[in-house]
Order: structure tokens, then sequence, then C-alpha cells
């Protein structure tokens, strides 16, 4: 999927979320910044053009390792036991752009290194996915007017 789409999803969990966290402004930057992480394996992406990212290109594929909860898991994991205040939110936006990913016809690989892959119909960049990034956006959008107007 692209990056917006990505981050109108993140977004929309985030918000769903938010009533339930403590941290409020870590959960939020955490949740938009581990959005973009699953991307780091491509220089194609936002983060991935970044020069001091390619050398993890070189030892690893576009939608292998940091496209897996494998990944996303060992990682909570650390957040959990040594940082817990970036877990939840480390999780919520890593995780929304993995189940986003396994929607589309490139899929991911879930488990890494189990080369079993999930996958579906959605095309990146297409009509689908125009109309999914509309509909999360409007979803937003409502969410965020009900918590200022207390609804």
């Amino acid at each position: 999927m692209l990056f917006r789409t990505h981050l109108a999803i993140t977004c929309f969990f985030i918000l769903l979320l938010l009533p339930f966290v403590l941290h409020k402004i870590v959960f939020i930057l955490i949740g938009i910044l581990a959005t973009y992480i699953p991307d780091i394996d491509t220089k194609n992406s936002k983060i991935g053009r970044k020069m001091i990212f390619r050398i993890l290109q070189i030892f690893s594929t576009h939608r292998g390792f940091f496209h897996s909860f494998t990944f996303l898991i060992l990682i909570t994991i650390v957040f959990s036991m040594f940082i817990p205040v970036l877990a939840l939110g480390f999780f919520v936006g890593y995780s929304s752009h993995l189940l986003s990913d396994s929607f589309t016809k490139e899929g991911i690989m879930p488990f890494y290194p189990w080369k079993k892959k999930s996958y579906g119909m959605l095309r990146t960049g297409g009509k689908i996915e125009t109309g999914i990034f509309l509909g999360f956006v409007v979803a937003d959008l409502f969410l965020v007017v009900r918590y200022v107007f207390g609804g």
C-alpha cells in the first residue's frame, strides 16, 4: 500500500485506542513513526531513501524480515522490557502497516523466516486502495470531531 494509506489506517487505530492510553503524545508519535519502519527495506520508500538505511537493504529483501510479525513481536518485547511507554504505540503503528500490506497482491511473509505468504487482491496504488484511503480519512475525521466535541 501507499504510505498515505498506511498513515490513514494507523491514525484510525491510534484514535480508537487514544482514550485508553496514559501517555497520549508518546503513543501518537511512536505509532506514526512505527508505520514507516516496515518499508525501511526498500529504497523506494520515504524512510528507505535515507542513506543510513541503505546498509540494511543490502542484507534484506522488501517484504521480508522487516515486514513480518516475527520482527514486530521481537521489538515489541524489547520495548516492553526496557522502554514500556513505547511498546503499545510501536505495536499499533507497525502491526497496522503489516495487516494492511497483507491484503495486497504482493502480500507479506507474516512469520518470517517461514516462507508462507499472506496476500490479498488489492493492487498497490489502485482505485480500491484509493477508496480505502478515503474511507479511513473520513473515519479519522469523524473520530477527531467526536473527541473534540465530546460525542
